[in-house]
């Protein structure tokens, strides 16, 4: 039987189109999905939008746009990076579907009675983290995130006795019961625990809330906190509130994939509601940071917001795949630039992958070379620093290794000189070429899964067959 494996993305607000940031997250879980299934495991990849979120009516109202109408064209383009950015998840969930309706209010019902209670409340509201916040948490009295002056609000809602899990979560942070990756991140949630928990606020008015979201079960007039809602999707996309197969078989997650700015919400508050349900907990969380443009956070007013699908249509998918997993450190903050972009494009892509494969296929050509057959395995020992990498989340550094392979390949080729050689002594070089561009075209299976594809058609059977640039120089 095969061991299971069960990754998801954070599920993005649909208050506007999918931008380079989001596209950064996708393709660095799908590099972890399917990662796990060339080892031969079980997989199954999650992806979704958030739907119910403030922001989002607000930008529906903004724009005179239906919010459900709103909801569904958004939530619609973040569905088509699936193509666009070759994604590979099995699985995308909305939070206004019937099933995530369903499943959020039976989550709600599961946690201990005791844990959920109602008072008045008084706060500063952050629409764009849709979190409240305390004088103490704001940086000159802005958002830490949105770096805007939150709302006053002032009405009864329901709460969650968070303050009642203080030690017990300290110590699943602590243990690495959950683990958190990278350590830094593991630390800022450990501080924010020891500065004390205080118990949130798990719903909203219907008034506030515009009439959108999930109903409070029982309660009409009070709609489901968004961010209790939305992280209830991990296990409503499995169908949890009917025990059904998928959910008997993948949860609990091995891996929350989740930007640096949602980590309380996945670090602090999601364990506890889980805690709370009776419902066992996520391995595994890893924390990646932003994209920032020209050394600038990404933002529509400053107008530097970068579109992926363009970036796609103009490069093609592998290129952008390969900027954001190698140029956008695994574990903090990376810029993307254009031309940066076709700096890198052109060196490792043009001149270093793709000169070797059509420096080796022309040779190999030319003399009408048959390629052997190679024994080796995905799980090489050989790869050890590669595979160490991936489990460590450190795509840079996965494809460091193999970019060296491809150093060490060119080098060989400018040694040896196979242009100038015949007979026994060509045939060991090709033998040597050949097999180091199928086990490179193995390992990088993950990342550039279209150009992997092509390289392995070219060097699949008896004779190599020639193609068109891998990547044609910019």
């Amino acid at each position: 039987m095969k061991k299971k494996f069960y990754v998801t993305t954070s599920i993005p607000y649909v208050n506007a189109a999918p931008h380079i940031g989001h596209a950064l997250e996708f393709v660095q879980a799908d590099v972890i999905a399917r990662y796990h299934r060339l080892l031969n495991q079980d997989v199954h990849f999650l992806s979704g939008t958030d739907d119910n979120a403030l922001k989002n009516v607000q930008a529906a109202e903004e724009k005179k746009i239906p919010i459900v109408e709103f909801v569904k064209e958004n939530s619609g383009k973040f569905y088509q990076l699936k193509s666009g950015l070759n994604l590979s998840f099995d699985d995308f969930i909305g939070t206004s579907e019937k099933r995530h309706f369903e499943g959020a209010q039976a989550f709600w019902q599961a946690c201990k009675k005791e844990d959920i209670y109602k008072k008045k409340y008084r706060g500063l509201y952050c629409v764009g983290c849709e979190t409240f916040y305390t004088a103490k948490d704001l940086v000159g009295g802005k958002c830490p995130e949105h770096k805007t002056k939150p709302e006053v609000v002032e009405e009864e809602n329901y709460f969650f006795r968070l303050s009642k899990y203080q030690d017990w979560l300290e110590n699943l942070i602590a243990s690495d019961q959950l683990k958190i990756i990278p350590e830094t991140r593991k630390n800022e949630v450990l501080s924010f625990i020891h500065r004390g928990l205080e118990d949130f606020s798990i719903s909203r008015s219907k008034k506030r809330a515009h009439g959108w979201g999930i109903p409070v079960p029982g309660n009409p007039e009070q709609i489901i906190y968004v961010w209790f809602d939305a992280l209830a999707n991990y296990i409503t996309a499995l169908d949890w509130q009917n025990n059904k197969k998928l959910y008997q078989k993948y949860w609990p997650a091995d891996v929350h994939v989740i930007g640096k700015g949602i980590i309380r919400f996945h670090a602090v508050y999601w364990p506890v509601m889980l805690k709370s349900a009776g419902i066992d907990l996520p391995k595994q969380e890893f924390v990646h940071g932003y994209v920032t443009t020209e050394g600038q956070k990404i933002s529509k007013s400053l107008g530097n917001v970068i579109d992926p699908f363009d970036l796609v249509k103009k490069y093609s998918i592998d290129p952008v795949r390969y900027y954001l997993l190698r140029e956008i450190p695994a574990y903090s903050d990376g810029d993307f630039s254009e031309r940066r972009f076709k700096e890198i494009y052109n060196a490792d892509l043009a001149n270093g992958l793709g000169n070797l494969v059509a420096r080796v296929v022309a040779i190999a050509s030319r003399v009408n070379y048959k390629l052997q057959i190679t024994n080796y395995k995905f799980t090489d020992k050989k790869f050890l620093e590669y595979h160490q990498a991936l489990k460590q989340f450190k795509f840079n550094e996965a494809l460091a290794f193999i970019w060296n392979k491809i150093t060490q390949a060119d080098k060989y080729v400018d040694t040896n000189k196979p242009w100038i050689l015949q007979g026994k002594k060509l045939e060991q070089v090709l033998d040597h070429l050949t097999v180091e561009i199928i086990k490179i075209a193995a390992l990088l299976q993950p990342f550039l899964p279209e150009t992997a594809e092509k390289i392995q058609k070219q060097f699949a059977g008896l004779k190599i067959k020639s193609g068109p640039p891998l990547f044609p120089r910019i």
